[in-house]
């Protein structure tokens, strides 16, 4: 951190006495990278700004769900005229109906949903809704694929936990993920093992349809189409997280995107324009097992907040215009064209790997290809550390860890992706430096 850069640096000391590692979520710590992250004072657009005023071409965007940019007006104008009519009421509303019937006019999966305050406990109930519709107990979960924070499903997760190192959490006891079955992302014979074993115990098999939380890994071909598959041969119910794929990889998330149509379907922030909100939906014939109709019990004051419901259907009215998905696609295409090239002219060909789908890619520091959680986890972390910190110094914020994905909002520009591409020539070529030295270890 530059001197200049006192303000951020005393904020985040400051943070420190009184926040656990001085954040309320670990990856914002820069663990994983070293230093001490720029504390952020405002937001618009595809720019962040810091304390101390310096500004950053923004791909983290909340993790996700600022496709449309910090701030959009028609948003902001929603979340002030919801607010203004009270922020919580803990009865009905029509903005939750509203918000519910413009999801279901778009997934085709889905035809009645249940809003939560969080894609955690949006995943989480989504397991306990799959088990209490089949009355079974096992689950099948993908290696470096991150469904939250719940017990059953923190264990061989991505995002966070990758990052630290942590491949399950202490405080989960071995009970808690006695019935979730691991299998490696995109390995289909080992999910043939596991139906082979425990076809007639499995619930749900639980899958990001785009893994997002190792780094971006795209399902295989086939993949989601066979899981589709073995699940109506055993009565399971197929399970998509698109907390970060809904309404991001398409207007209709991964499952429109690839044609594949899950039995129930996790959706999370994007849904609310950033605001803290989650959902799963599906079919009426199994959400109908959901307390009040059925016995599978879920509840939440905040569910379906009224501000996060104002700013969710302003948010997805704005999905609906002409041409958004078709511009979000090309300038992603062109920030990943540019960052190959960049790649290339470092003397990095064949030693990272970019994937991408739609609006979400990573660079992994890894020769290709990178498919799962195996090959994502051999990337050379110390070199993205250099680069991430070059692309900072640059101006240009990135998710600080290796196993994210980076963002791509509408309200990035082509001189945005421009300046992206001309500061990752600089970064990457330091990258590369540290490779070649061999001090980068992993």
């Amino acid at each position: 951190m530059s001197e200049e850069s006192n303000k951020s640096a005393a904020a985040f000391e400051r943070a420190r006495r009184v926040l656990v590692g001085g954040v309320n979520s670990p990856v914002r710590a820069f663990a994983a990278v070293g230093g001490t992250p720029p504390v952020i004072a405002c937001a618009a657009g595809a720019k962040i700004v810091d304390l101390d005023g310096r500004e950053y071409i923004d791909y983290v965007g909340s993790y996700g769900p600022a496709i449309l940019g910090h701030a959009p007006p028609a948003v902001v104008r929603a979340i002030r005229d919801a607010a203004g009519r009270g922020s919580s009421y803990g009865a009905p509303t029509a903005a939750e109906t509203l918000l519910a019937e413009a999801i279901a006019a778009v997934l085709p999966s889905v035809e009645k949903v249940r809003f939560t305050s969080s894609g955690t406990e949006a995943a989480m109930t989504a397991v306990r809704l799959a088990r209490g519709a089949t009355g079974r107990a096992k689950i099948v979960k993908f290696v470096g694929c991150y469904h939250g924070h719940a017990d059953a499903l923190l264990v061989s997760a991505g995002s966070g936990a990758t990052t630290l190192g942590v491949p399950s959490s202490p405080g989960v006891p071995a009970g808690a993920v006695a019935d979730t079955l691991l299998v490696e992302y995109n390995d289909l014979p080992g999910v043939e093992r596991a139906f082979s074993q425990h076809g007639g115990d499995i619930a749900a098999v639980l899958v990001e349809p785009v893994a997002g939380n190792m780094g971006v890994v795209p399902p295989a071909a086939g993949f989601l189409e066979s899981l589709r598959r073995m699940c109506d041969k055993h009565g399971t119910l197929l399970v998509f997280d698109e907390v970060m794929t809904g309404f991001r990889v398409s207007h209709a998330g991964a499952q429109g995107l690839y044609g594949v149509r899950p039995d129930l379907t996790v959706l999370g922030k994007i849904i609310g324009a950033s605001m803290p909100v989650g959902a799963v939906g599906g079919p009426a014939a199994v959400m109908k097992h959901l307390a009040p109709e059925g016995p599978v019990y879920q509840a939440g004051t905040l569910s379906g907040n009224p501000v996060a419901m104002a700013a969710g259907l302003a948010a997805l009215a704005a999905l609906r215009e002409k041409g958004f998905y078709d511009r979000l696609e090309k300038i992603s295409a062109e920030l990943e064209a540019g960052l190959r090239s960049a790649a290339t002219q470092a003397g990095l060909a064949g030693k990272v790997t970019i994937n991408r789908v739609g609006s979400m890619l990573t660079v992994f520091f890894a020769p290709p290809p990178v498919i799962n959680y195996r090959q994502a986890t051999a990337s050379d972390t110390q070199a993205f550390a250099a680069y991430f910190h070059a692309m900072l110094e640059a101006g240009i914020y990135l998710p600080p860890s290796q196993f994210e994905a980076i963002f791509v909002s509408a309200a990035h520009t082509e001189s945005d992706i421009a300046a992206t591409v001309q500061a990752a020539h600089g970064a990457l070529r330091a990258a590369a430096r540290l490779m070649e030295t061999g001090s980068s270890g992993r």
